[in-house]
């Protein structure tokens, strides 16, 4: 009786990749054949690197990237359905997503440097969210965006929190209610992404965009980073008043002291990022 070798299973490839290109950190998505739909695993995985990017300092901007021909598809719809078995109807498992990607989002605003998505594909639902909870963003020309949640039943309630603080109130609701996808064109023009460049570039774009801030001084970038998106949810008043406070504060900052002398004297900055 023949005897067969027991085969180890054949490893997985990690669903998030990352690299450093110079001061940059770049996360790749890489779950292609899922269209980098956003598993509870991936979820996890672009929050603990985005915990521990916070403070490496050797680290001056992310860009968040993805393989194969989407960018993020959003939530992983087999995933989700199939806590349908559970005996709460998997609303327990629902909440505890639907938290854990919100919080992971929070985690891409709340990083005290620049995050730059560089988009190949299309982006749908969370995936959107994703583009939009970034502070910069480059596209392909073959990109899409949409949030087709109202198309199977689910409006894209999340997704919408960041939309909707990017694009104006009428194209925010027109893409919600439509489920409707625009084109990397469109979404320049509503503000939901920066640039737009040929395909198969903008990746590169992305890096060199970052790598534009990252010549800035660190302390400088964290401290408006934090107060552009603070100021943003308070009245006209109450932001002049907590800018001024900033800007107080960054000018008695070493970086802002050589940095004006830097000026004065017309030469470079040398930045102590502090």
């Amino acid at each position: 009786m023949s005897v067969q070798t027991a085969r180890a299973p054949t490893p997985q490839p990690p669903i998030l990749l990352q690299e450093n290109v110079g001061s940059i950190r770049v996360l790749t998505l890489n779950r292609p054949a899922a269209r980098n739909s956003l598993s509870e695993a991936l979820i996890a995985e672009l929050h603990g690197a985005l915990k521990a990017i916070h403070d490496d300092n050797s680290v001056r901007a992310v860009v968040i990237a993805a393989n194969g021909p989407a960018f993020s598809a959003g939530h992983d719809m087999k995933e989700l359905t199939a806590r349908r078995s559970d005996a709460d109807r998997g609303r327990a498992y629902f909440g505890q997503i639907m938290n854990a990607c919100s919080a992971m989002m929070q985690a891409v605003v709340h990083l005290p440097k620049p995050v730059v998505a560089a988009v190949q594909g299309i982006a749908t639902a969370a995936g959107c969210q994703l583009v939009a909870s970034c502070d910069l963003a480059v596209a392909s020309e073959a990109a899409g965006f949409a949030t087709p949640g109202v198309d199977i039943g689910l409006f894209c309630s999340t997704p919408m929190v960041a939309l909707s603080r990017n694009v104006p109130r009428k194209q925010a609701m027109e893409m919600l209610l439509t489920g409707e996808p625009i084109s990397a064109a469109v979404a320049k023009n509503i503000g939901l992404v920066n640039r737009v460049v040929a395909a198969g570039t903008e990746r590169d774009a992305a890096i060199a965009l970052a790598q534009k801030v990252a010549l800035k001084s660190a302390y400088t970038v964290k401290l408006g980073k934090e107060a552009f998106y603070r100021q943003a949810e308070m009245s006209l008043a109450d932001a002049y008043r907590y800018a001024a406070e900033v800007m107080t504060e960054n000018m008695m900052a070493r970086d802002a002291e050589e940095g004006i002398g830097a000026f004065i004297e017309k030469r470079e900055p040398k930045w102590q990022d502090k």
